[in-house]
């Protein structure tokens, strides 16, 4: 694993899960990522879930960052993610491409095998299946986004997909997801929260995060640029305000931690409920100390914040946002202002041109 300390760039991640009607919750997200990039954040990741508003507001990431495009000029627009066993893999491609086109360049592209298990059987599919289904989608959508003949016919993507197959993300809990991505020269999505093995709560997350990047960093081949996006969960407060934060924060992480780590949640006090779920929650002085303990991040090229699981109020993310970009981000030495897709390029081009 390579030893090098990253600054990492800061990037605006939601699962639109406001207490709102869909469509203010699509109205909020559209503010949100208008102010994050007012505030220097290279990128915007928006989640993908179905049916139900509880898991997440959004089934089709590609028509709200189609609005996005429009009401931003330097923010990359990322999927986080599209869940390819389920999408139709030449659809996808095709609506990636016209997202690419209408914002000049600015698509990310976060892709996963996972999903809620129940999103399947709608589509026709299996959950138990959705290793081989990604396996099988993702070459077809490769093929579509670099301009090979689709599915062994003659058709090619319109618009044309301009690099995009270079600016694939890959979210895996696993070190041999890790390599696979790196493989490719994909870059590596890392939750903001994992379960540990064994069932052990103790275990820093960086303990389980760092295995999976020093098999991606070894597997990607020379020349390649190191992507690693690590998404945490932070919710940033001015002073007087930071009593509401904790208490906003209490009855979703108690029951992340009840639910997708298995934890016995019912007597734990808030502090632990906060490290167990690896939230960042309170001042601006208060997250950048917790933010600078965990170990994955100085490995990280790319830092995407939620507020998710605290049920913060549309304002307060706006808030949160603004102090991220000028209180907490300057006191580690995090890049603000930087922008995603113009650095991936312009490596992109080095490669190309060593290669010649």
């Amino acid at each position: 694993m390579t030893d090098h300390i990253h600054r990492p760039r800061i990037g605006f991640f939601t699962r639109l899960l406001e207490r709102a009607t869909a469509a203010e919750r699509y109205r909020y997200a559209l503010e949100q990522i208008e102010h994050a990039e007012r505030h220097g954040f290279a990128s915007a990741w928006l989640a993908q879930h179905h049916f139900g508003e509880d898991e997440g507001g959004l089934p089709s990431p590609f028509v709200l960052l189609a609005a996005a495009a429009r009401q931003t000029s330097r923010i990359a627009l990322a999927t986080g993610v599209i869940t390819l066993p389920i999408d139709d893999p030449v659809r996808a491609a095709e609506d990636a491409s016209v997202l690419d086109a209408l914002s000049g360049g600015r698509v990310q592209l976060g892709v996963a095998a996972g999903g809620t298990p129940s999103s399947f059987a709608p589509f026709g599919r299996a959950s138990e299946d959705r290793r081989e289904l990604f396996a099988n989608h993702f070459a077809i959508f490769l093929d579509a986004l670099s301009g090979r003949g689709i599915r062994g016919t003659e058709a090619r993507l319109y618009p044309p997909a301009d690099g995009l197959d270079r600016r694939i993300w890959q979210a895996t809990f696993s070190a041999d997801g890790g390599r696979r991505a790196g493989e490719r020269g994909d870059g590596l999505m890392l939750s903001r929260t994992q379960p540990r093995p064994d069932g052990d709560h103790d275990l820093p997350l960086s303990a389980v995060q760092l295995p999976i990047i020093g098999a991606y960093t070894a597997a990607l081949p020379a020349g390649s640029p190191n992507r690693v996006l690590a998404s945490r969960t932070a919710l940033v407060v001015d002073p007087e305000r930071r009593d509401q934060a904790l208490a906003l924060a209490e009855p979703g992480l108690r029951q992340l931690a009840g639910t997708f780590l298995g934890a016995d949640a019912d007597d734990l006090d808030l502090a632990t409920l906060i490290k167990l779920t690896d939230t960042h929650v309170g001042t601006a002085d208060e997250v950048a100390e917790s933010l600078a303990s965990d170990a994955t991040l100085a490995q990280s090229t790319d830092v995407a914040f939620q507020v998710h699981s605290i049920d913060a109020p549309h304002e307060l993310t706006l808030r949160s946002l603004e102090l991220l970009a000028t209180e907490v981000a300057p006191r580690l030495g995090w890049q603000v202002g930087d922008v995603i897709t113009e650095n991936l390029r312009d490596a992109h081009k080095i490669n190309r041109e060593g290669e010649r």
